[in-house]
């Protein structure tokens, strides 16, 4: 009985998101609420905590991964002869730390972002390809789901990162009984020592968040430089974030408001579809041009420090001119969105559906 009754839950649950995507595709006025959607409601798990059983599930603990636990106050690692931190921000402390990254911007303008989110739990398509197809995908994903982790890195225009604590890692309320997700993405960062528990009940109140990071310097100014990998899901978050409403329907009135709030993104993924011999995700290109990883990989904040990095890495060589770097031919581009050659163009299947989480996982990998 208590697995019939949670079948025909999810089932509600996947006929509303399909309700959701038919009405995002036909109209520009958006639902303002979320359906709710558990997938371990399938088997009618009981809520996430702390393992009582001896099961080896990921989703019950983070115990199996607890040094790298977010929930640890900071993580502290020796690169290049100095000792870095990555600090781990939660609703108690988040204007403390905002009032430090409001100090450091002036000195450090350049800010590598990475974001962990839930996966992707829905793709629009339509019979014929559209031009904005990808950006529908993300909007109507974006617009479903919540925030769980961003990253934020800081170094000053030579690539050098802040002394001292040049990374924080922000974590943002987010319920596994109450909030949408794809599965095999929450196995993924609970395996990478995100711990869900603290989320619910400490984390950062998205709303709150957005109003600290409007007044923190780190938008609406041109001579900051942000910089990240793959990161259209990504800065869809930040917009998300700062406005407090739904993406915008159209692509260009996207591009509009990024370009508003982030007048200068570098985009890595985009930066190597100019380079001949650069393929793959994050971690493979920064293998390449010898960067080192500082934290544990798929948590947001070394994620961060990885793209800064790698970023100057590929910059200083592949992108010099009379001994500066010129961003020219990358500036303001994201990769596989807009109207760049990275665009992927072909037909569509002729109905919307849910998606298996392997796109998530793809995006989250940083591919």
């Amino acid at each position: 009985t208590q697995l019939a009754a949670a079948l025909v839950k999810r089932q509600l649950n996947l006929l509303s998101i399909e309700k959701y995507l038919r009405w995002n595709m036909a109209s520009s006025t958006l639902s303002t609420e979320s359906p709710s959607f558990n997938p371990r409601s399938i088997m009618g798990s009981q809520s996430p905590g702390p393992s009582r059983s001896g099961s080896s599930s990921p989703l019950t603990h983070v115990s199996a991964v607890e040094g790298n636990s977010n929930a640890i106050p900071k993580h502290t690692f020796q690169y290049k002869g100095e000792t870095l931190e990555i600090r781990n921000v939660w609703a108690e402390n988040v204007e403390e730390e905002m009032a430090h990254i409001r100090e450091l911007i002036e000195t450090h303008p350049y800010v590598a972002m990475d974001t962990e989110f839930p996966g992707v739990v829905a793709r629009p398509v339509s019979e014929t390809y559209s031009p904005d197809f990808h950006y529908k995908s993300l909007k109507v994903n974006v617009d479903l789901l919540k925030i769980i982790q961003l990253g934020l890195s800081f170094a000053d225009a030579e690539g050098n990162f802040a002394k001292g604590c040049p990374c924080w890692q922000f974590n943002f309320k987010f319920s596994l009984n109450d909030d949408m997700f794809a599965q095999d993405s929450i196995d993924l960062l609970v395996n990478s020592g995100i711990s869900f528990d603290d989320h619910a009940t400490r984390g950062i109140d998205p709303l709150r968040f957005g109003e600290l990071l409007m007044v923190s310097g780190l938008v609406l100014d041109d001579k900051v430089r942000w910089v990240s990998f793959h990161s259209g899901y990504d800065y869809g978050y930040l917009l998300k974030l700062l406005t407090t409403q739904e993406l915008p329907s159209e692509e260009k009135t996207f591009f509009d408001t990024l370009k508003l709030y982030f007048p200068n993104i570098y985009d890595i993924k985009y930066m190597t579809s100019l380079c001949d011999g650069h393929f793959g995700g994050l971690q493979k290109l920064a293998d390449a041009l010898n960067c080192q990883r500082i934290g544990v990989e798929h948590q947001a904040g070394s994620d961060s420090l990885l793209t800064m990095s790698t970023y100057f890495a590929l910059a200083r060589a592949k992108f010099m001119n009379g001994g500066n770097i010129d961003d020219a031919k990358y500036k303001n581009e994201l990769f596989g969105y807009g109207g760049n050659h990275t665009v992927r163009k072909g037909n569509a299947h002729s109905q919307m559906h849910l998606s298996n989480s392997s796109a998530a996982l793809s995006i989250g990998n940083g591919e």
